[in-house]
């Protein structure tokens, strides 16, 4: 049974599986993952993906994957390859469990044959119009048809000439006897067969008349022996058809229906209707345009489903519809990759330095590690040091700004792994538009900041395309005018960038691989596109919401298609103004900027935010006082305690620095496991406290004995003979499923590293 200590979250679906167990109502689990393969999967399906397959994986039941293949007008063969493919993807196996809704249509036509006999059902010829109008109202009682009193035999003479195909599409259908004053209006004599003179993908020509969704899914929940049905909460309404269905046939199970609520997410829409119209209209370049929220897209983009499951775990499983904030999303797939994207240095708008004070033909190999962040994290390559480098024509400004942190005439900044370098000569063309730049090599000079470059000589060319978000608005399709959602298309959601520079190191990325350009994303290789000797990069998410960072205007200022009269109130500043000017007048604070950019080795952003108002470095600070790990303090501060803090200064939280560095001690010495740190964090930033005492208190230690481990690890093969036969026959994807039993087990507390590495030693045997 789950406990309130497991590692996923407890919430209202766990808590009845557990009720029933417990009741002995069932002895395995048996959910499912129903898609209709008529469209590709989004994220929206990751969410049920993985709720479906994980509560099976956890309560050692087993989770099928179904195709719901009832339309034959819409389906293809294609989009089953790609619902496969993408489950795959996300981590999850169904073994021999593959089902087709096609499978059962002997059975479900005999189960309408049983309804017309016990006079439950009937053939009715009210075209679609009529029949909605006999319906009735919410107010109003619904009417019966003049054919709903037909006689048995006359029914099952009907229905057996609708299969025969004697009728042609439209000219009946097969009706339930439901309650026409049943304030639920889907049982007021609910469709059950309509007639579809269409070739189906894996029936051919066979059948002429398919059963509707709300009469198939209980059918093929039933003779499949699934115990809980899960659904999103647009089917609430249709749980009552799923229970007559089942009380009025001679199915052989009773299964019940559950619902929660479905997945949401800003600046995107997941109606398949809609994602259809975008690619119908050449909005998007396909399915798996990097763009698209389906699976297809957020793969191609760069998205790992290590990241996609850590965020359908963290938005949980509720009864009330919300919308989730895209950034949540893009902070998971920014977690995952900071520990495993290696750095490379990329310049996407290059402007040439000529470091005149160098010998022509000399080159310095300069060391560069692939993890700078992660202390002890083996990994390096050597970028050459040339004569010639290029940098950003953004890091360079020749009438520079107040505050100007980069380089300019006179100037001086360290190139990232190298020298200090100062600009002596700007190089202009005849139309003065600056060609390049002459600086010398001074590391007595004053650096004025690092920036990232790429050596001239031996920069690998490369196309890179700077994805963003597809609408420019929250929520496109909640306009309060009612305009389309395609009005809200971003303009710049795709900027191609043709002849970016990148170090050596990038001709030796493989396909499909990811990297972090320092200073500037995350990236993956084009798995379509790219090629050995035309690299792609696709961008897959910047280093911090940058979104947050453009002009701020509202959504309905954004997206109205009218000119507007000038605003002539102040513009508000935007953060980086705010932090800049605070510098201006705090010169401990500006000081700070240059030691955690020069000493410390942090990234431009990093420091500009530690240092844009004295509360936020105190806790800074005070932190690497008591923990002097630099990257994991900085990544606490930052991704964490200023996300908490919202808008009010950071001294508002009872979190002291102290706390947050001893927090971040016990991380990364294996005391706390990652969603463990999170909800001590939760409880310091809302009451403060020792984190020591909160993970007590709350039993959270992690255990990181590998011999209480491998004796939990023992427990649960013994426990699950036909699995470890499975997987030892090659059903890798079983891995997963012994990781929830053992992180049962030990009520969530297993270390999963050191867990997985010594489950595969176990299972190999």
């Amino acid at each position: 049974m789950s406990t309130a200590d497991d590692a996923p979250k407890s919430n209202f679906l766990r808590q009845i599986i557990d009720a029933d167990l417990e009741s002995g109502r069932h002895s395995q689990v048996v959910t499912r993952f129903p898609p209709e393969p008529n469209g590709y999967l989004h994220i929206g399906h990751a969410k049920s993906i993985c709720l479906n397959f994980g509560l099976a994986r956890d309560f050692g039941g087993v989770c099928h994957l179904r195709m719901d293949d009832t339309n034959p007008e819409t389906e293809e063969a294609e989009y089953i390859a790609g619902i496969e493919r993408d489950v795959r993807w996300l981590g999850f196996e169904w073994g021999d469990k593959l089902f087709h809704a096609s499978d059962f249509f002997e059975e479900m036509y005999a189960f309408a044959e049983h309804l017309v006999r016990a006079g439950e059902a009937y053939v009715d010829h009210l075209d679609a119009d009529a029949i909605s109008d006999y319906r009735g109202t919410l107010r109003e009682a619904g009417r019966p048809s003049p054919y709903r009193e037909r006689s048995v035999d006359e029914n099952l003479d009907l229905l057996r000439r609708m299969r025969a195909g004697e009728f042609a599409d439209g000219t009946c259908v097969l009706r339930a006897k439901g309650d026409l004053a049943s304030p639920n209006m889907k049982m007021r004599d609910p469709l059950l067969y309509r007639i579809r003179k269409a070739s189906h993908p894996r029936t051919g020509d066979t059948w002429c008349i398919y059963p509707m969704y709300d009469y198939a899914h209980p059918l093929e929940d039933a003779l499949e022996g699934v115990t809980h049905s899960i659904c999103t909460l647009e089917f609430e309404n249709n749980r009552e058809i799923y229970d007559w269905v089942l009380e009025h046939t001679p199915a052989p199970a009773r299964p019940r229906q559950y619902e929660f609520a479905r997945l949401n997410i800003t600046y995107t829409v997941l109606s398949k209707r809609k994602l259809l119209q975008l690619v119908g209209e050449g909005h998007v370049a396909g399915w798996d345009d990097p763009r698209m929220p389906t699976l297809a897209g957020m793969r191609r983009r760069g998205y790992t489903p290590e990241a996609i499951r850590t965020f359908c775990e963290a938005v949980g499983v509720t009864k009330t519809n919300s919308r989730v904030d895209m950034e949540r999303l893009e902070g998971c797939l920014r977690d995952d990759l900071n520990h495993r994207a290696p750095r490379l240095m990329a310049v996407l708008d290059p402007i040439e330095i000529e470091l005149v004070n160098r010998p022509e033909g000399e080159v310095t190999p300069l060391e560069a590690a692939s993890f700078p962040d992660d202390v002890g994290k083996p990994g390096s390559r050597t970028v050459p040091l040339g004569r010639r480098v290029f940098i950003e024509r953004s890091d360079f400004s020749e009438a520079p700004p107040k505050g100007w942190r980069r380089l300019s005439p006179g100037g001086a900044v360290r190139l990232r792994y190298g020298p200090i370098v100062r600009c002596e000569a700007v190089v202009k063309d005849a139309d003065g538009v600056i060609t390049g730049l002459r600086c010398v090599v001074d590391d007595d000079a004053r650096a004025n900041g690092t920036l990232h470059w790429v050596p001239a000589e031996a920069a690998v060319r490369a196309e890179v395309r700077l994805y963003d978000r597809l609408f420019s608005v929250e929520k496109p399709d909640q306009d309060p005018a009612g305009r389309d959602p395609l009005t809200f298309l971003n303009p710049t959601s795709l900027v191609v960038v043709k002849d970016a520079r990148l170090e050596p190191a990038a001709a030796l990325v493989t396909p499909a691989t990811h990297v972090q350009f320092e200073r500037n994303g995350y990236y993956v290789t084009d798995c379509v596109d790219s090629r050995a000797d035309a690299l792609v990069f696709n961008r897959a998410v910047t280093l911090r919401d940058s979104w947050a960072r453009k002009v701020e205007t509202t959504d309905e200022e954004a997206a109205a298609p009218v000119a507007k009269k000038a605003d002539t109130r102040p513009q508000k500043k935007t953060r980086a103004q705010v932090r800049e000017e605070a510098r201006a007048r705090d010169a401990e604070l500006a000081a700070r900027l240059t030691r955690y950019r020069d000493v410390l080795g942090l990234d431009e952003s990093d420091a500009d935010v530690l240092t844009g108002d004295r509360a936020t470095g105190d806790l800074f600070e005070a932190a690497l006082a008591a923990y002097a790990d630099v990257p994991s303090v900085t990544r606490w501060v930052v991704n964490e305690v200023l996300a908490a803090a919202k808008d009010a200064p950071v001294d508002s939280l009872p979190l002291t620095g102290e706390a947050l560095g001893a927090l971040a001690r016990m991380v990364d010495e294996n005391v706390l496991s990652n969603s463990a740190a999170k909800e001590v964090f939760a409880e310091l930033v809302e009451r403060g406290g020792d984190p020591a005492e909160i993970t007590k208190r709350r039993g959270l230690r992690q255990v990181s004995d590998a011999d209480a481990i491998e004796t939990i690890i023992a427990e649960v093969l013994a426990a699950h003979p036909d699995e470890v036969a499975r997987y030892r026959e090659g059903n890798q994807g079983l891995l997963g499923f012994f990781m929830g039993q053992v992180m049962r087990r030990s009520g969530g507390k297993a270390n999963p590293g050191l867990t997985r590495r010594l489950l595969q030693k176990a299972l190999a045997g």
